[in-house]
C-alpha cells in the first residue's frame, strides 16, 4: 500500500498561485490513480482533480477548471497540483488520496480509496 505526505499549502492572497506535492512511498506510484480533494469547514470532502496511471487524462471540478492544474511524475513518485488565480472559496485543506482504479469513481469511492494524505491547509485571504 502507498503512503502519501502532501506539502505546498500555506496562506496566500486572492489571485496569487500556490504549488502543492503529493510523494508517495511504500509502492509503486505508477499503479495508483491519483486525485485531490479538498475540505473547507463545515462542507463535504470533494475531488478537485484528478489524473489517471500515466498521466495521460485528467479531470476537474467544475470550480477549479481553469486555474487548477494536476500532473505526476512517476519517476520521482510525486503529484502536483498548481493552483493559479486563487479565490477565498478555495480555502480548505487538501488531502491527496490513490487508488487502483478508473479516476471517475474516485470521487464517489472516497470511502474505499486505497490511501490518503493527511493534509494540507490552503488558505486564501487579503
Amino acid at each position: 500500500q502507498v503512503q502519501l505526505v502532501e506539502s505546498g499549502g500555506g496562506l496566500v492572497q486572492p489571485g496569487g498561485s500556490l504549488n502543492l506535492s503529493c510523494v508517495g512511498s511504500g509502492d509503486t506510484f505508477s499503479r495508483y490513480a491519483m486525485a485531490w480533494f479538498r475540505q473547507a469547514p463545515g462542507n463535504e470532502r470533494e475531488i478537485v482533480a484528478a489524473i489517471t496511471y500515466t498521466g495521460t487524462r485528467t479531470l476537474y471540478a467544475d470550480s477549479v477548471s481553469g486555474r487548477f492544474t494536476i500532473s505526476r511524475d512517476n519517476a520521482k513518485s510525486t503529484m502536483y497540483l498548481y493552483m493559479n488565480n486563487l479565490r477565498p472559496e478555495d480555502t480548505a485543506t487538501y488531502y491527496c488520496a490513490a487508488d487502483r482504479s478508473a479516476i471517475a469513481t474516485m470521487q464517489n469511492r472516497q470511502g474505499t480509496l486505497d490511501a490518503w494524505g493527511q493534509g494540507t491547509l490552503v488558505t486564501v485571504s487579503s
